[in-house]
């Protein structure tokens, strides 16, 4: 897994928008997915790490899973399993 998003994602939907890979989900506020999720997930299958999303996201909420706080873990994990 390239990145990772975490619970400070307001679901603006910026970065689903501009992903290279559409490996961002929910896409779009009107996915019938969307309205009962607090947060985007990033797919790790499909992420080519070029770090866009990072650079797109305000609230930075987008982190390399290198670079995850370690009070943060959690979310790689989150991202992960919403794709399983």
């Amino acid at each position: 897994m390239a990145y990772v998003i975490t619970d400070a994602c307001i679901k603006d939907f910026v970065c689903a928008a501009e992903c290279a890979t559409a490996a961002i989900m929910p896409a779009a506020a009107d996915d019938p997915k969307a309205g009962g999720l607090s947060q985007l997930f990033i797919n790790p299958d499909e992420c080519i790490d070029c770090g866009n999303c990072v650079s797109l996201c305000a609230q930075s909420a987008i982190f390399s899973i290198d670079d995850l706080p370690a009070d943060m873990a959690h979310f790689a994990e989150k991202n992960k399993a919403y794709f399983n």
